[in-house]
């Protein structure tokens, strides 16, 4: 679904001024014409995003996005995905502009999945599979996340077709370490533990737990990513080339989802016990309640 901006044209009026004036019994002397003054730039008009979710309205709005089962697992990660309020949930907390998406994992021993498999934790997971895409252009969340270790909750995007074929775009990702995040790209050639990857740390005096606006930009030829509008790391189609074909210059779509445990944490943390890359401290931060991904919103602009 390619939409493209309005263009919108601004027009300013330019005041210009003179004056004169003379002594009596003189011939008025002639004064020079006042300089016109010198007008304001027009400031650039901000482009419409051809998709903007606020999630204000209290329920996922199902014409944009799906709900992913149970039936799916990847990645040794420790939850299912179920369709639930209780892990898809919507609140209005505070530092958020309206409201805000919030997906929370559940502890819930013996889970029996559709496929027989046995999980003690649910979780939440949405995409806009077939509903919303996007090439060129830019994709924006604006996100907070738990100080738990052993977290997983992400933002990213996923080409159509076989992975890693499709080409996946990593915009953020976290692992339970609230002073950095990271962003990495998938391909074929280049996935699973790929050369494609960069940490954002944050500046002194924040961390995961504040708001921040996690985005990517993706051209022909780089895929751009930022942190609050700070670039941190930029991939040329020539780097990725290095490894495999560019898959870069076709639709992805959105992804938001918060998984418990998992590869990617348990490289980080080392951890094995009592669930694969999730401490007993994760584990109880889920029982509690406390481990929670809220997203204020996500935004795109197609490049036009």
């Amino acid at each position: 679904m390619m939409l493209r901006p309005a263009v919108v044209a601004i027009a300013m009026a330019v005041l210009a001024g003179c004056g004169g004036g003379g002594s009596a019994g003189q011939p008025a002397a002639a004064v020079p014409p006042a300089p016109a003054p010198t007008p304001a730039p027009s400031p650039s008009p901000k482009p419409t995003p051809v998709f903007a979710e606020e999630f204000d309205a209290g329920a996922l709005d199902r014409s944009r996005w799906n709900v992913e089962g149970s039936a799916f697992w990847v990645n040794n990660e420790q939850q299912a995905y179920i369709d639930s309020p209780d892990t898809i949930a919507f609140a209005s907390p505070a530092g958020a502009d309206g409201g805000a998406l919030v997906l929370r994992p559940q502890y819930r021993p013996g889970f029996v999945t559709t496929t027989g498999r046995t999980t003690d934790f649910v979780s939440g997971r949405i995409n806009t599979s077939g509903k919303v895409s996007l090439t060129y252009g830019k994709v924006s969340a604006r996100i907070r996340m738990p100080p738990v270790a052993g977290m997983w909750p992400a933002f990213w995007m996923l080409g159509y077709g076989d992975w890693p074929d499709g080409g996946e775009t990593d915009i953020m990702e976290y692992v339970g370490e609230k002073g950095w995040v990271s962003a990495a790209m998938h391909g074929p050639g280049y996935s699973g533990d790929t050369p494609l990857v960069k940490r954002f740390d944050f500046p002194p005096g924040t961390d995961v737990t504040d708001w921040h606006v996690y985005s990517v930009e993706r051209t022909p030829d780089a895929v751009i990513f930022s942190v609050d509008d700070r670039e941190y790391y930029r991939v040329t189609r020539a780097d990725v080339e290095r490894y495999g074909a560019w898959r870069f210059d076709r639709p992805q779509y959105i992804i938001l989802n918060f998984a418990v445990g998992g590869v990617y944490p348990q490289k980080v943390n080392g951890v094995t016990a009592p669930y694969y890359g999730l401490p007993q401290s994760g584990v109880d931060a889920v029982k509690a309640g406390t481990a929670a991904m809220e997203v204020d919103w996500v935004r795109a602009w197609d490049a036009g």
